[in-house]
C-alpha cells in the first residue's frame, strides 16, 4: 500500500525529520483499503476524515492535509494517552510552545507531556505581607476579657486546676467582696476591673463580663449550656486607707500567681478589712494641718501665713468630724467648714493682722479640695470608664460648688455689717528658693501620706517621687513651658516613676501618684475660677476663661500620670519574667 507524498499526517515523520514516536509495545492492525479505520490495540484511533487527530488535553490550532483516504490511523502509545498533563494558560488558537527536532514541525502535543511554569513560593514573605495588611486579629473579632490584663501586674496570672465550674457562686461572691473593698479605699475603676479578671481567672472561671459604674460592680458568668449568674454589689460608703489598698493589692497578686486558694483568700481578705489602719486619728489630724502649712509656705506664704493655716485646718477638721457623727450629708459639711475658714479670715483682717485673706483661705480649703478625685476622674475616662468618669465628675463639682457656697455666705454677711469685701481669689507665686521648696514639698508629701493612712514603707519612695515630679514641674516653667505644659511635664515623671516604685514594692500605682501630684494644687485653680464666675458676674468672662484654664491643666496632669504609666511598662518586663518563672516553680 503506498501513499503520495502530498497526503501524508503532518503528525507522521516526513522527509527530512527524524521520527520521534515512541515504541509501541504491541502493534496496530492496518487500516483495509477502503479507508475504514481499524482498530488499535490497546488504545482507539479516530478516523482520519480530513480533520486533525485532537491531542488532549493542549488546545493546538488543526493541522492543514491533504485529504487521503489511504492513511492509515496513527495508535498513540499507552503511556501518553494515560497521561494528563496540565494545559498551559494561552489566547485561544495559539499552541504551547514544543521542542522540535531537525527541520520538521513539532510534534504533536498529545505525544509529549507539557509542564506548567513553577512559580515562587516564598511563604514567609507572604505571612509578613498578610500580617501588614490584615493585622493578627480579624477586625470584627470580639476582644477576649482576658486581653484587658496586659501590661498589668497580673498579666502572669496561673490558672488553678479543679472544680471551678461547681463553686462558681463562691468565686463571684469573692470576687465581689474584693471589688466593693478596692472601691471603699480609693482605687480607680481601672484598677478593680483588673483585679477581679485575674481573680477569676487564675480560680478556674471563663466566660466573664465585667461593668463597673460609679458606685457599683456587675459580674456576669455565662457558661456555655448552663444557666447564667449575675450578681450586683454596691458601694454606699467611702474611707481613706491606702495601707488596705496596698494589702488587697498583694492578695491579687498572690492568687494570680496561683499560690492562694479560694478559702485561703477569703479569709485574708477578713484579715485587710477589720486591721486597724496604721495611723491612729489624732496623728492624721495633725498630718493635715502639717500639709497645709507646708503648701502655703510653696505657694508663697509667710511663715505667719502657714501658722494661720495649721490652725485653720485643725479647727475644720473637728467640725467636720463633728457633723459625720451627725450624718450630716458632705455638701453640707463642706459648705460649714469653708465658712469657718472665711470667718477667720475676716476675723484677722478686722485686726489688722499682716496676712493676705487669699492667704488665710487657700491654707483652710487644701484639704476640702477634690484635686485627687478629679484626677480620677479623668484618668477613668481615659481608661474607658466614661460612667465612672461622670460620676466623678459630678461628685467632684459638688463639692466646689459646697466651697463657693460657704464663701459666699460669709462674704455676704460680711458686707451686710458694713465691712470692706474680701479679695479671695489673689494669685499666689513662691518666692522661696528651690531647695526650701523642695524641703516642704517633702514634708506636704509625707504629710498627705500619714492622712490618706498609706502603709509605712512607702512614706519614702512616695516622697521621693514628688521631689523628682516637682523638679520637673519648676524647670519646665524656668525653660518657658508656661503654666499648662509644665505641670503636664511633671505629671509624666510621677507616672513613670510611681509605676517602677510600686511594682517594686508590690503596691498599685495610685498610692504613690496621687499624693505625688497634689503639690501641683490643681483644685485651687479651679477654686478662684468658680468664685470669680459665681460672685463677680460683671467680671463673668474672666471666670469662665479662668474655669477653662483650670479644666485644661487637669486634663493635662491626669494625661501625664497614664502616659508615665504606659511609658513605664516595657521598664517592669523583667518583673513579670520574675512572676513568670516563680508561677513555674510551684
Amino acid at each position: 500500500m503506498t501513499n503520495h507524498p502530498s497526503s501524508r499526517n503532518h503528525d507522521s515523520p516526513g522527509h527530512g525529520q527524524a521520527d520521534t514516536t515512541p515504541a509501541s509495545p504491541a502493534p496496530s492492525r492496518p487500516a483495509p483499503s477502503n479507508g475504514v479505520p481499524g482498530k488499535a490495540a490497546p488504545a482507539k484511533s479516530a478516523p482520519f476524515n480530513g480533520v486533525p487527530v485532537k491531542a488532549a488535553p493542549a488546545k493546538r490550532a488543526p493541522a492543514k492535509s491533504a485529504p487521503s483516504k489511504t492513511v492509515p490511523a496513527k495508535k498513540a502509545p499507552p503511556k501518553m494517552t494515560s497521561a494528563k498533563p496540565t494545559p498551559p494558560k494561552s489566547a485561544p488558537g495559539k499552541s504551547a510552545p514544543s521542542k522540535t527536532t531537525g527541520t520538521g514541525t513539532a510534534p504533536a502535543a498529545g505525544l509529549i507531556p507539557l509542564v506548567s511554569p513553577v512559580r515562587p513560593n516564598n511563604k514567609a514573605a507572604r505571612s509578613v505581607l498578610r500580617k501588614l495588611v490584615q493585622g493578627e486579629a480579624p477586625p470584627t473579632a470580639p476582644m477576649n476579657i482576658v486581653e484587658r490584663l496586659a501590661g498589668t501586674p497580673y498579666a502572669n496570672f496561673t490558672i488553678q486546676v479543679g472544680q471551678a465550674e461547681e463553686s462558681a457562686r463562691k468565686t463571684i461572691d469573692f470576687a465581689l467582696r474584693l471589688a466593693e473593698t478596692m472601691f471603699r479605699y480609693g482605687a480607680g475603676a481601672l484598677e478593680v476591673e483588673t483585679s477581679i479578671i485575674a481573680v477569676t481567672a487564675a480560680l478556674g472561671l471563663r466566660n466573664i463580663e465585667v461593668d463597673i459604674t460609679n458606685q457599683s460592680v456587675v459580674i456576669n458568668y455565662a457558661p456555655h449550656e448552663a444557666v447564667p449568674i449575675t450578681l450586683l454589689r454596691v458601694v454606699r460608703s467611702w474611707t481613706n486607707n491606702y495601707a488596705g489598698l496596698v494589702d488587697v493589692h498583694e492578695l491579687v497578686t498572690d492568687i494570680a500567681g496561683g499560690g492562694v486558694s479560694r478559702e485561703e483568700a477569703s479569709r485574708r481578705l477578713d484579715v485587710i478589712t477589720k486591721r486597724p489602719k496604721p495611723f491612729p486619728r489624732w496623728m492624721v489630724a495633725m498630718a493635715e494641718a502639717v500639709f497645709g502649712a507646708a503648701v502655703v509656705g510653696v505657694i508663697g506664704g509667710s511663715g505667719l501665713g502657714a501658722l494661720v493655716a495649721f490652725l485653720t485646718i485643725l479647727l475644720a477638721g473637728q467640725v467636720a468630724r463633728v457633723l459625720g457623727k451627725w450624718k450630716v450629708p458632705d455638701f453640707f459639711v463642706t459648705a460649714i467648714s469653708s465658712f469657718i475658714i472665711t470667718v477667720l479670715a475676716l476675723v484677722f483682717f478686722m485686726l489688722h493682722v499682716p496676712l493676705s485673706p487669699s492667704i488665710v483661705v487657700a491654707g483652710g480649703i487644701l484639704l476640702m479640695l477634690p484635686s485627687g478625685r478629679l484626677v480620677s476622674a479623668v484618668q477613668d475616662a481615659i481608661n474607658g470608664f466614661p460612667v465612672s468618669a461622670a460620676g466623678r465628675f459630678l461628685s467632684a463639682f459638688l463639692t466646689f460648688g459646697a466651697i463657693v457656697a460657704g464663701i459666699s455666705v460669709a462674704l455676704v454677711l460680711s458686707a451686710l455689717l458694713g465691712m470692706a469685701r474680701l479679695d479671695v481669689t489673689e494669685d499666689l507665686r513662691s518666692v522661696l528658693p528651690v531647695y526650701w521648696s523642695l524641703l516642704l514639698v517633702a514634708v506636704a508629701t509625707v504629710a498627705i501620706c500619714i492622712a490618706e493612712q498609706t502603709a509605712v514603707r512607702l512614706l519614702l519612695p512616695t516622697m521621693a517621687v514628688a521631689v523628682v515630679g516637682y523638679l520637673a514641674y519648676f524647670y519646665g516653667l524656668e525653660l518657658g513651658l508656661g503654666g499648662r505644659f509644665a505641670p503636664a511635664v511633671g505629671a509624666v515623671a510621677i507616672g513613670f516613676l510611681a509605676r517602677i516604685v510600686a511594682l517594686r514594692l508590690r503596691a498599685p500605682q495610685l498610692v504613690v501618684a496621687v499624693p505625688s501630684i497634689l503639690f501641683l494644687l490643681v483644685g485651687l485653680s479651679i477654686f478662684r475660677a468658680m468664685f470669680v464666675l459665681t460672685l463677680t458676674p460683671d467680671d463673668s468672662v474672666t471666670g469662665a476663661v479662668g474655669l477653662f484654664n483650670a479644666l485644661v491643666v487637669i486634663l493635662a496632669v491626669a494625661a501625664g500620670v497614664v502616659l508615665g504609666d504606659n511609658m513605664a511598662r516595657p521598664f517592669t518586663r523583667g518583673q513579670g519574667h520574675r512572676d513568670r518563672r516563680s508561677n513555674r516553680r510551684r
